[in-house]
């Protein structure tokens, strides 16, 4: 876990004791600076419990001493909404929500990233984030992956979290953020676009899709390390690749990332993989966004709130070395 450059995380479920205590790692490993969202008086009575005795920034989004800055936001809010049907009052009223709440520090500049998700269903965090932070530029639809550590190494696995049954076109823009992703993480991407079949066995529209999504790909970003459509076993088995499809733009080379057709598949290959072979997961890892968000899985543990907040910082610090527009 990099320790250079900490950012400040604002941890919008701070009164939870697991968040708390991932918070509490964060800030003594020096992987970033926390900021803690909830009621404060419960915040500190667990910090009292857990020996967190760190001078942290506390904000309640509910309190009396936090209308000014309330406001502030609410009005900020209301200027770039009040054409989608959202009055001042209708701002106000949602800047005591923590998620809004959060979503305005991170977007002014009062925070660095944001974590959020512990102990709220996924899509209802997702809403204000795409409201409040939106997509980064050129970027049409966010998706999210996940980092398994196999014993075979590292392997990224996409869309885990948002998109249910994405078109050839939208498989085609999760395959290139995953391919980012991973190259943030310091690695080269090889991407295989999983199906039930292998290269055109196929003509149900399920496989299509795929075989759609590798042609597009294979057309307009001729320099990335995809092929398919692919079966898993063929994909993460090097030798099986080689021999039975050795035209294949992957044969000879060790797969590292799956981009699977559909959410169903996607999800559930994830949760196998971390459940049957005890493997850790980090993520889902928010792709797309304009400003370093990242929502966690409902009753995270505390590990991987501590992995999530590394990626934060990894993704803030991505982020800043980008000219603004």
């Amino acid at each position: 876990r990099a320790k250079t450059n900490p950012k400040r995380i604002v941890y919008a479920e701070a009164d939870h004791l697991d968040v708390l205590k991932a918070a509490q790692i964060v800030n003594d490993e020096g992987i970033a600076i926390p900021i803690l969202l909830g009621r404060k008086e419960v915040i500190q009575e667990l910090m009292a419990e857990i020996d967190f005795d760190a001078d942290v920034e506390i904000i309640d989004p509910k309190a009396d001493e936090e209308e000014e800055k309330r406001n502030a936001y609410a009005h900020v809010y209301w200027k770039t909404r009040n054409r989608n049907g959202v009055t001042l009052y209708d701002a106000q009223k949602l800047m005591r929500e923590r998620n809004y709440f959060a979503a305005m520090m991170v977007n002014e500049g009062d925070a660095d990233a944001l974590l959020s998700g512990y102990s709220r269903a996924y899509p209802a965090v997702v809403k204000p984030m795409l409201e409040l932070i939106g997509l980064a530029k050129g970027v049409t639809r966010v998706a999210a992956t996940n980092l398994m550590n196999t014993a075979r190494g590292p392997l990224f696995i996409s869309d885990t979290s948002i998109n249910i049954d994405p078109t050839a076109k939208d498989l085609a823009k999760i395959a290139q953020m995953t391919a980012k992703t991973v190259q943030i993480f310091g690695m080269e991407p090889v991407i295989a676009m999983i199906s039930y079949a292998n290269f055109g066995s196929s003509n149900d529209p399920r496989a299509k899709k795929v075989k759609e999504a590798v042609s597009y790909l294979h057309r307009f970003h001729s320099d990335l390390n995809v092929d398919g459509e692919l079966q898993s076993d063929f994909a993460l088995n090097k030798e099986m690749l080689q021999s039975k499809f050795p035209f294949s733009k992957l044969a000879g080379k060790k797969v590292n990332t799956l981009i699977y057709p559909n959410l169903d598949s996607a999800n559930s290959a994830y949760k196998l993989i971390k459940e049957l072979n005890n493997v850790d997961s980090i993520g889902p890892i928010m792709m797309g966004m304009k400003k370093p968000v990242h929502i966690l899985q409902l009753g995270a543990s505390v590990e991987e709130m501590v992995n999530m907040s590394a990626v934060a910082v990894v993704d803030a610090q991505e982020k800043s070395r980008k000219p603004k527009k």
